[in-house]
């Protein structure tokens, strides 16, 4: 072929936009509902520790959806913040009902 020849190049090819697929849609970025892992995660516990407060009581609140449990990001936030203490001398602070 000569230098100037007219055939289409390799790189238009590549360039042409794809089809659609039907993909399955991605996950909001801040999901409403987490999972026990990702529950776990937010609030830097093992998905465990939440599975025995189940039983036990005393962890966050969650939801049943069929079998499948989830916690909202709100309940977990406000779990959290309900244990917040300035100083170990805070009333509350010492646990009176250990589940270990």
């Amino acid at each position: 072929m000569a230098v100037g020849s007219s055939s289409p190049s390799r790189t238009t090819a590549a360039a042409a936009p794809q089809p659609a697929t039907a993909a399955v849609p991605a996950a909001p970025a801040n999901p409403e509902f987490l999972t026990t892992e990702e529950a776990g995660a937010f609030l830097r516990l093992s998905p465990r520790t939440l599975e025995k407060q189940r039983v036990l009581g005393g962890g966050p609140r969650f939801r049943k959806f069929g079998a499948r449990v989830v916690y909202a990001a709100t309940d977990l936030r406000a779990w959290a913040d309900g244990r917040a203490y300035g100083m170990t001398s805070d009333p509350g602070y010492v646990q009176r009902d250990s589940v270990r």
